[in-house]
């Protein structure tokens, strides 16, 4: 990853018109991301920036080689804006695919191919980064956001079944959130492998982000006695006990099928402050 981090660190000193960032593997399945799909459909930020946009544009930085995830992005967003604009960006040419299902793909990368949008996603792309080049991006791309714009930058295993998440807006990282399968963990801290990059090597302890797993684990352990009832049900007691314990948890407005967990930055930002904004 040293060739990669060094290339990234020339193109968001000078970019002169080009793509900002490097290649990834491009590797991606249908519905992997499908759990961050769906929490965007009910984040009041989201949600707020769409209503609110005379002509919506949504920008996928990093779709890789195929455009399964993009396009099936636009559908789900298409329930909040039937009229929602959506483009895929990559930075290999040979990525770059023809429209489909009325999904626009462009060469581009961190920069955002010029456009100004409400909304972009980058999943599974700056995990692939060094972690000095986080902060570079998080900040190339909102920079660029369309007032009140934000920015859902995560990452996920190969099927989806863990992934997690920040939200971040032109002021700085907003919140993160944890969301898993209910049946494919054994406890919350088993999502630690596929935290954002900026975060994953910070899971030690003194480490906010290791107080909280550690603090979702305890509750877990607490809520045994409603597994008989089902994963998802001892997990909402498990939230409740978390909650009781004074961690700010952002609210779930609907039933959902994941377990979720979201807090905002303060609570899992890097002690000795290297990502402040």
């Amino acid at each position: 990853m040293a060739d990669h981090a060094h290339n990234l660190a020339a193109d968001f000193s000078v970019s002169r018109g080009r793509p900002i960032g490097v290649s990834t593997r491009g590797t991606t399945n249908r519905n992997r991301l499908r759990r961050c799909d769906r929490w965007m459909s009910h984040e009041p930020r989201v949600l707020q920036v769409l209503r609110r946009a005379d002509r919506p544009l949504a920008l996928d930085v990093g779709y890789g080689a195929s455009d399964t995830t993009t396009v099936e992005w636009a559908q789900r967003l298409r329930t909040l804006r039937p009229d929602i604009s959506v483009t895929g960006l990559e930075i290999t040419p040979e990525r770059v695919l023809p429209p489909r299902d009325g999904v626009t793909f462009e060469l581009g990368g961190f920069e955002l191919a010029g456009h100004r949008p409400h909304l972009v996603r980058a999943f599974n792309v700056l995990r692939q980064y060094d972690v000095e080049q986080v902060l570079p991006a998080w900040r190339t791309v909102a920079s660029r956001l369309a007032p009140g714009g934000v920015f859902v930058e995560g990452t996920c295993d190969e099927l989806g079944r863990r992934g997690s998440w920040l939200l971040i807006d032109a002021g700085g990282p907003i919140s993160l959130t944890l969301a898993w399968d209910p049946f494919d963990v054994e406890r919350p801290s088993d999502v630690a492998a596929r935290l954002p990059k900026v975060l994953i090597h910070r899971n030690v302890p003194g480490e906010p982000v290791h107080d909280l797993l550690t603090a979702a684990d305890r509750a877990w352990e607490y809520a045994a006695g409603w597994a008989p009832h089902g994963p998802r049900a001892r997990w909402r007691e498990a939230r409740r006990i978390l909650a009781e314990s004074g961690v700010p948890l952002t609210a779930i407005r609907r039933p959902v099928r994941d377990c979720l967990l979201t807090v905002p930055w303060s609570v899992v930002a890097p002690a000795d402050h290297t990502v402040d904004w």
